[in-house]
């Protein structure tokens, strides 16, 4: 799903994350206006009024918001909770996790991805492998000496509440289902599937009847967010062209892989049509986000960096234009999630970390600002 992007060397985010690494806690701060490693807010963040870190080690990413933004769904692996692979957690927003373990609301087995409320707020969609093996799937990170992401057939979406039951089973399909999503609206979910032999986004009703195929180009889709009324999807997609880069593709998909080094996003109705692309940037563009307007995108890229990282935040209008960073970290941003009343947003960062590969969760109230210059897209 929404599952990961990559932080190429430095953390193995999958559409949702890598290996767990243990570490020591890192001590809770103030709010810093101090640029350097280990900052809260640089100082050319003026989206940000205050910021709060919400976890301190391990890989954590994915945070959503209930539908009242009153809790959070994320998911981590963080070894000193126990994880040997990512878990789904349960959070008040005014929590922290300095020096307490979250409760866990996914079975435990298996790796799980890509958690969100459902409009009752006492359940939630997740994919999970538990079914085929209660045990941590392997995390390939490299394949020919290119960063790669695993595809697990054994993915399937399930409804849980949040003691972390069992309620339903969404998909049964053969191959890969996650990257669950839920429109604004409550009526629908969009997921990302292997079921026609490719990774296309479909959608389906929140009980998981009425599938609908939304993409149909070769190429990775996934990722995908409904626009604040519901009618819009933006996700990321990977499009190779030569043939090449198709047989390439087709390979890796065969072996449950792909190489998400190179994505763009795409904006499209949310039936399939007037599909477009909207970024043209280069390397990975990816984790996007409607603006509370519906007007904006807030997405991550590295796209101005020269090995891998760092990413970052950027905005984009919908129709591609006003292109403008949002975060300016020397690692990785990215998951950006807005509140359901637009005051705050959610993400992950290596901000703060301690000089670990620690990816951790944030969440900043926001604040309209009247943009900078604009940086445009080649």
């Amino acid at each position: 799903m929404r599952k990961y992007l990559l932080l190429l060397a430095i953390i193995g985010f999958w559409s949702c994350k890598s290996d767990p690494k243990k570490t020591a806690p890192q001590p809770e701060q103030e709010t810093s206006l101090m640029a350097g490693n280990d900052t809260l807010i640089y100082p050319e963040e003026k989206y940000f009024k205050s910021i709060r870190q919400i976890t301190f080690g391990g890989d954590n990413a994915e945070a959503y918001w209930s539908w009242d933004d009153k809790q959070m769904i994320f998911q981590s692996n963080n070894a000193a909770w126990g994880m040997n692979c990512d878990q789904m957690f349960l959070m008040n927003i005014e929590e922290s996790f300095k020096d307490k373990k979250p409760p866990m609301v996914s079975t435990g087995f298996g790796r799980t991805t890509c958690a969100y409320f459902l409009p009752d707020n006492k359940s939630y969609v997740y994919g999970s492998t538990h079914l085929v093996d209660k045990e941590c799937p392997e995390v390939p990170l490299r394949k020919n000496g290119n960063y790669v992401w695993p595809v697990y057939d054994s993915f399937d979406i399930f409804v849980s509440d949040l003691e972390g039951n069992i309620t339903a089973q969404l998909t049964n399909e053969p191959g890969y289902d996650a990257e669950a999503t839920v429109s604004p609206k409550g009526d629908k979910i969009v997921f990302t599937s292997t079921r026609s032999g490719d990774l296309e986004l479909y959608t389906m009703n929140i009980d998981g009847t009425d599938v609908q195929q939304v993409t149909n180009e070769l190429g990775y889709d996934g990722g995908a967010f409904f626009s604040p009324d519901g009618t819009q999807l933006i996700f990321r997609a990977s499009r190779p062209k030569t043939p090449e880069a198709i047989k390439k593709y087709k390979d890796l998909l065969a072996e449950g892989l792909v190489e998400p080094t190179e994505m763009e996003l795409f904006i499209c109705n949310a039936d399939g049509t007037d599909l477009r692309q909207l970024t043209f940037l280069g390397n990975a563009n990816w984790s996007p986000f409607f603006h509370p307007s519906g007007k904006k995108i807030l997405f991550s890229s590295n796209f101005e960096a020269e090995k891998g990282f760092p990413f970052n935040l950027y905005f984009i209008d919908t129709d591609g234009k006003n292109l403008e960073r949002v975060t300016h970290g020397e690692t990785f941003d990215a998951f950006p999630v807005f509140s359901n009343d637009g005051q705050y947003l959610a993400f992950s960062s290596n901000r703060n970390n301690g000089g670990t590969r620690d990816t951790n969760l944030f969440i900043a109230e926001w604040q309209e600002a009247s943009p900078g210059p604009s940086q445009k897209a080649e």
